[in-house]
């Protein structure tokens, strides 16, 4: 997939191999991976699990599967997802008198 996403026909929010990875095995899972399966995924993956980040892959490649909206609900599982970026503050209030 990350040989894909080099292609401009799609427009997938992620590029890197472990960014696919997470979001494939998160929703795999619903919910964080490693809570699930343990490391290396790959290797402890059920047969089920598998068959379904397959499944997952293919309907990604294939337009049927949305990947942002995928990567939207894993990055909100891992409590990385902001809907807006919050303003800072000024960390020292001035009171001013009129």
């Amino acid at each position: 997939m990350p040989a894909l996403a080099k292609d401009t026909d799609y427009n997938w929010p992620v590029r890197n191999d472990h960014c696919f990875q997470r979001i494939i095995l998160d929703t795999v899972c619903d919910g964080v991976w490693y809570s699930y399966i343990a490391p290396p995924a790959h290797k402890n993956l059920t047969l089920e699990q598998a068959v379904r980040a397959v499944e997952l892959c293919g309907g990604i490649i294939a337009g049927r599967i949305d990947l942002t909206k995928l990567n939207k609900q894993s990055l909100i599982w891992r409590s990385e997802y902001r809907l807006t970026k919050t303003p800072k503050l000024p960390t020292k209030t001035r009171t001013v008198l009129l």
